[in-house]
């Protein structure tokens, strides 16, 4: 039997989602979606989808299975919480929450529930490449990792609705993820550097460098830049003891003609990271379909909220700024105490 999900936020990656589950992948089945904008959701519908006045209405539903949430960051933490205390499976796309607070909310309602329920959409992890970096990492054969290079540029981004903090408390958590994810690590404190603007950014603050500083040791600096005109490129090295291994640009094919060797370069982050979002979510419906969550959890969206929180504090102060986590709950893995340096 197909899973019956319900989808909460019909925008862009709201009806990618609603795309992907009705017309990609297999086992699964919209069967109701909602929107602060009635009209938007009754477009997103699939044939036979019901469409809830309220996200609520949507997760108390016996049509629904498990929840997908597509909707802005703020209303994140009501719905996750709805979706615990009903006791559904539900795939919530980044951030998890816009708090510290809520984030500890909704880690305590899902270990008083007694079992993973949430996923977050940190889809990286799911990427083909980043998982055969990551092998290597585990391997061992380089040796120990001592330094992370994390590159995200981003061709535009829309006028008016991209502030100066997002790079910081948005764009940022991706790459912060996929660096604890890729060093089995955590971040013990956060650095911002803000080097000459782009003309092309406005008053914008871009690009930005920002240092994260792991428990271990390792540092990693993440370079985000996101007008940088050429498309949408995603890099990452990793420096090791006694080797150096990194992502393939992609896409892989090279062109070979009277203007050069080439490669194109992805348009967005659409195009770039489609297969990795197919395969996220193809993982989730198994999970749901079993009651529970095995991807990104609630530990990782609270901890990539923190570094954002942190990053936000380090480019006002210019200094170094500690993170300091709660006590890792058994249920997110190995329980253990973890501050800052």
């Amino acid at each position: 039997m197909a899973l019956k999900i319900g989808v909460i936020g019909t925008g862009m990656i709201g009806c990618d989602h609603i795309r992907r589950l009705t017309q990609v992948l297999s086992g699964a089945q919209v069967t109701a979606v909602t929107d602060i904008d009635q009209a938007r959701a009754e477009a997103a519908a699939p044939n036979g989808a019901q469409v809830f006045r309220t996200p609520k209405d949507l997760i108390h539903s016996d049509k629904v299975e498990a929840v997908v949430i597509c909707s802005w960051g703020p209303a994140h933490e009501e719905q996750l919480l709805d979706c615990i205390a009903a006791g559904k499976p539900v795939f919530c796309e980044k951030p998890l929450v816009t708090s510290e607070a809520a984030a500890k909310r909704v880690i305590e309602a899902e270990v008083g529930f007694g079992r993973r329920l949430v996923q977050v959409g940190f889809m990286r992890r799911f990427d083909a490449d980043y998982r055969r970096l990551k092998a290597v990492i585990d391997g061992g054969s380089l040796g120990a990792p001592l330094m992370y290079h994390s590159t995200h540029r981003n061709a535009s981004v829309p006028e008016g609705l991209y502030t100066s903090d997002m790079p910081l408390n948005d764009t940022l958590v991706h790459d912060a993820d996929i660096s604890r994810w890729l060093l089995d690590d955590e971040v013990a404190a956060v650095e911002v550097r803000v080097p000459r603007r782009s003309s092309r950014g406005g008053d914008l603050r871009d690009p930005t460098i920002v240092l994260l500083y792991m428990s271990s040791g390792a540092i990693v600096d993440v370079e985000i830049s996101v007008n940088i005109a050429y498309g949408y490129d995603i890099r990452g090295e990793v420096s090791c003891e006694t080797g150096v291994a990194a992502l393939p640009n992609r896409p892989a094919t090279v062109i070979s003609d009277r203007h050069g060797i080439r490669q194109a370069i992805p348009e967005d982050w659409r195009e770039r990271f489609i297969e990795a979002y197919d395969q996220e979510f193809r993982e989730w419906i198994v999970a749901a379909g079993q009651g529970t969550a095995t991807g990104p959890s609630t530990w990782d969206g609270y901890a990539a909220t923190l570094v954002g929180d942190a990053a936000l504090r380090a480019v006002a102060s210019g200094a170094r700024e500690s993170i300091s986590m709660i006590e890792k709950p058994a249920l997110y893995g190995t329980a253990s105490a973890i501050a800052a340096e």
